[in-house]
């Protein structure tokens, strides 16, 4: 793996790229690309971008030369880059050979359940970037190849969509974040003591218990006995997400589930997750997964007829 000086990007406006998720569920997008021999470029030749996803790369063959804000880097076959959210990017191939990799840009906020709600805050980004845990490859090829090879299975789970793909693909993404966690041996994401969790425990089950009707800072701070301003910072920290942001969370999550597996209309969907202004539900729908709420349960129809006739 090379590593130079990185070019200044201060000047330059980079490309903000959507991505369209292959499952709307998955939260997700996998595919892979490959240039042949002679397809040498330069890197300024590409422009640079960024994804609020995060995204990983691995390579099967060949070297992929990357440039982020902060470095270049050529990683080889077998080796596998993290790039954070929202982090501006750019790659070639810089060398006159086959070159064929992988790209999977991936939501991790959304493969967070209750029971796995208290690492949220491990990989949301909020004071360090997933950029920075590249040195657990570079200092453990151990779990770099694991990973790798997860990101393979996501890639020919994604690919084949034989039944239960889901499954799969969910578990991989969740033994990648467990291995990255464990051999986070600097603390880049800065884990959280169980101590902290509990004590929002109360908290965290009056939300759950209150989503279809009225939840509020007060009611959560009186539960803890906390000042409304020492509350909401405690919040943030320990779980990664704003008091509001982690409501919002839940109740479209629910929403989603509600969609899939019931008949409900929209409306009384709103109201079961207790967001009855449908202006604003339709606005919070759209900034977790990009698209309506009836877009969403088309999609996800159109999705199991399609399984139906596997």
């Amino acid at each position: 793996m090379g590593l130079t000086e990185n070019n200044n990007i201060n000047s330059i406006e980079a490309i903000k790229e959507e991505v369209i998720y292959q499952n709307p569920l998955l939260f997700l997008k996998i595919w892979e690309i490959d240039f042949l021999k002679e397809q040498c470029t330069s890197i300024d030749n590409h422009p640079w971008h960024y994804h609020e996803e995060v995204e990983f790369i691995a390579v099967v063959e060949g070297n992929l030369g990357l440039q982020t804000k902060d470095k270049y880097v050529q990683i080889g076959p077998g080796d596998t880059i993290i790039l954070g959210g929202s982090q501006p990017h750019r790659s070639h191939n810089p060398f006159k050979d086959n070159l064929r990799y992988i790209v999977f840009q991936i939501d991790l906020r959304k493969h967070f359940d209750q029971s796995t709600m208290p690492y949220l805050y491990c990989f949301s980004e909020l004071t360090k970037p997933l950029d920075e845990l590249n040195y657990i490859f570079e200092e453990n090829l151990g779990i770099k190849k694991k990973v790798h090879n997860l990101i393979m299975d996501i890639f020919t789970e994604s690919k084949g969509q034989i039944k239960g793909y889901e499954l799969a693909i969910s578990s991989a993404i969740k033994e990648i974040m467990l291995l990255l966690l464990r051999n986070d041996t600097r603390n880049v994401l800065s884990y959280t003591e169980e101590a902290e969790l509990n004590r929002l425990r109360p908290v965290l089950e009056y939300i759950n218990e209150n989503l279809e009707g009225k939840v509020t800072v007060e009611e959560a701070c009186s539960l803890l006995g906390l000042s409304y301003h020492y509350f909401i910072k405690y919040f943030k920290r320990v779980m990664g997400a704003s008091f509001i942001d982690y409501v919002n969370y839940k109740r479209i999550r629910k929403a989603e589930s509600l969609l899939i597996t019931s008949d409900f209309s929209i409306m009384n969907i709103g109201y079961e997750v207790g967001i009855s202004n449908m202006a604003q539900f339709y606005k919070l729908f759209k900034r977790y997964n990009q698209c309506s709420p009836k877009e969403f349960r088309n999609r996800m129809q159109n999705k199991l007829e399609v399984l139906e006739l596997v």
